[in-house]
């Protein structure tokens, strides 16, 4: 049980079948997987052991995708970087890792230079990497199942980043189990849209080539050219963060194309109902939420409908395709009281989701400490999500236990106010939030950024969330901004909101 497994397996069964499409460049799985062998090659010639770390600072695009399947052919663990964190950052993380060697496109270049002096193996543009090696199979040194295959880092400040442990077996169970929820084929199309060097998109990586699907690829989100793209090249699948859909279907026109979408996917953060609601009118297609985490190689739940769920009216079945979701194939789930006590499942109840399963990471790399507080006393994973699970056994994520809000002596999630206001017409983005407040010990604020020829002032939006919504739980402050803050996956970040507002 092997990443690169996947591939091989693709091109023994589909040899010339298009696997890979940007733009003019396209490639067959036969070539495909002669170029990430060649990969391997290279890598074993600028001296990677199995075993060692190879970081990878690339955007979306076919060498991406070749770059994950040469590290694993090399018996490498790829390090994956977020490419929008600085320079400092990015060294950070290379040197907890203790990198060999960084692999990186030419947009990243001259960064990788920066980034080059610790590294035994220097840097390598992954293209020329490629078309240097040599095609050999005897290069290859495939890790074994609990063998880790990826760190993903989950901070890349100062002091110590936790890299998140994914081994072969976390990485190729969660594809076999996505390929069964999502019945995905040989017919289908998937977009890489959101950052491949995210889990949010990752993960598509292997189940598509396991089933002997298209990737096509978009280096660079805006919400136009993310449209031409599911269009262009008749996409039928895909997982974006909700402030890229939330975007997209709120381009004048995304409406009127024609799509070939059979689904649409959403994880990352909460989505508020309203723009469910556009998905399904804008792109005419399934719409699943997900839900998961870096150290649960991501998914834990998807709101795929039970059998008897279906048999509901539209609007009522829409309820339960907005909340967070039942349990992904595989993982063991429940949501516990401060006790470690299961809650009431009646979907009022709050309590901490926790989990268990094969997708579960063994842990952070090189932090035992961690690793220990994150887990409860039976195994399962803490993962500091709050949320409700009713009698049908669907969750639904209320609030992050860092993002509640504590006013006046009552507990304020911050999605539910969120909720109300991208029903608004006039918001196209909003994070709610509390600040410090000599009265109130947190005031409920909101940073909005509203749509291009609308108006609308604090005092009205105010005033729309009392008519929902308690008015306790309404916000005292909003703050109208021209942008909100994000990070790399392209969720918005409520710390650098609360750091620049308080």
């Amino acid at each position: 049980m092997n990443v690169y497994d996947f591939l091989a397996e693709a091109a023994q069964r589909w040899p010339g079948r298009r696997a890979l499409r940007q733009g003019p460049r396209e490639l067959d799985y036969a070539t495909a997987a002669r170029l990430a062998r060649q990969l391997a090659a290279t890598l074993r010639a600028r001296g990677v052991q199995p075993g060692d770390r190879v970081g990878c600072l690339m955007d979306n695009d076919i060498d991406h995708l070749l770059a994950y399947f040469g590290v694993a052919a090399a018996g490498a663990i790829l390090v994956s970087l977020n490419t929008r964190l600085s320079a400092a950052e990015q060294a950070n993380i290379l040197r907890h890792a203790d990198a060999h060697l960084l692999l990186h496109d030419a947009t990243h270049a001259a960064r990788a230079v920066e980034l080059a002096s610790p590294l035994r193996g220097g840097v390598a543009e992954t293209a020329a990497a490629m078309a240097a090696g040599r095609d050999d199979d005897s290069t290859l040194a495939l890790a074994g199942a609990d063998d880790p295959a990826h760190l993903y880092y989950t901070s890349g400040t100062t002091g110590a980043p936790k890299g998140v442990v994914l081994t072969h077996r976390n990485v190729c169970t969660h594809a076999r189990a996505a390929i069964q929820e999502l019945g995905l084929s040989t017919d289908d199309t998937w977009a890489h849209i959101a950052p491949m060097f995210h889990l949010a998109d990752a993960w598509a990586t292997f189940a598509i080539t396991a089933v002997g699907g298209t990737h096509v690829f978009l280096p660079h989100f805006t919400a136009e050219h993310a449209l031409d793209l599911l269009e262009r090249d008749r996409v039928t699948i895909t997982n974006l963060v909700p402030t890229m859909l939330n975007l997209m279907v709120k381009t004048p026109g995304a409406g009127d194309r024609t799509y070939a979408l059979r689904a649409m996917l959403s994880g990352g953060a909460p989505i508020a109902p309203d723009v469910v609601r556009r998905i399904l009118s804008t792109f005419r297609c399934d719409y699943v939420q997900t839900y998961g985490m870096t150290e649960t190689s991501p998914y834990l739940t998807l709101s795929l409908l039970t059998p008897e769920l279906k048999k509901l009216p539209p609007e009522q079945q829409l309820l339960w395709k907005c909340k967070t979701g039942r349990p992904f194939h595989g993982v063991s789930l429940r949501v516990v009281d401060d006790a470690g006590q299961p809650i009431a499942a009646d979907g009022t109840t709050v309590g901490e989701i926790r989990v268990r399963g094969a997708t579960v990471t063994p842990g952070y790399w090189q932090n035992p400490e961690a690793t220990a507080a994150a887990f409860d006393r039976d195994g399962y994973l803490c993962t500091g999500d709050l949320a409700t699970i009713d009698a049908h056994g669907y969750v639904d994520i209320v609030d992050r236990k860092k993002d509640v809000i504590k006013t006046g002596g009552e507990a304020v999630y911050s999605v539910e106010v969120e909720n109300v206001l991208y029903a608004h017409p006039a918001v196209l983005e909003c994070a709610v939030f509390g600040l410090p407040d000599a009265h109130w010990g947190e005031r409920v604020t909101a940073a909005v950024v509203l749509r291009e020829g609308r108006a609308a002032t604090g005092a009205e939006l105010i005033a729309f969330c009392k008519e929902r919504i308690a008015h306790y739980k309404a916000p005292k402050e909003v703050r109208f901004l021209d942008a909100l803050p994000r990070t790399g996956s392209g969720k918005i970040t409520k710390k650098a909101l609360r750091d620049s507002l308080r």
